[in-house]
């Protein structure tokens, strides 16, 4: 995807923040519009554009989707977020929001802590 390791793990502590901050919750002037999660990121390319702009492959997340779904609307919210395979959008579509910002934080986490025992990329 020709992404640096900097600029992945930046990306992912800022989802991280998101979510610790309640940044997914929805707003006081909308309380029945829930914001999407990562869609709705500040981190998105096409943050707060109705239409997107942006393509989502150029975006870091891309290589955390699995490369049959990467032509899929919203490809972010189909990241595996455990082993069973659960995804946002798998989740949500069950109406389990809750669970799905629980099991996002958890897999950022759990993938920034992979990437830092990393050995360090040349540049």
């Amino acid at each position: 995807m020709g992404f640096n390791r900097k600029e992945l793990l930046d990306r992912l502590r800022m989802e991280i923040l998101v979510l610790e901050r309640g940044g997914y919750r929805p707003s006081p002037h909308q309380p029945h519009e829930r914001p999407r999660l990562l869609r709705d990121s500040v981190g998105c390319l096409n943050f707060a554009l109705d239409q997107k702009q942006e393509p989502c492959s150029l975006c870091v997340l891309m290589e955390f989707v699995p490369a049959e779904l990467r032509n899929k609307p919203d490809p972010c919210r189909l990241i595996p977020l455990n082993a069973a395979g659960d995804t946002i959008t798998s989740l949500e579509a069950r109406g389990r929001h809750e669970e799905a910002e629980a099991m996002l934080l958890e897999w950022l986490r759990r993938t920034v802590a992979h990437l830092e025992a990393e050995e360090p990329e040349e540049e």
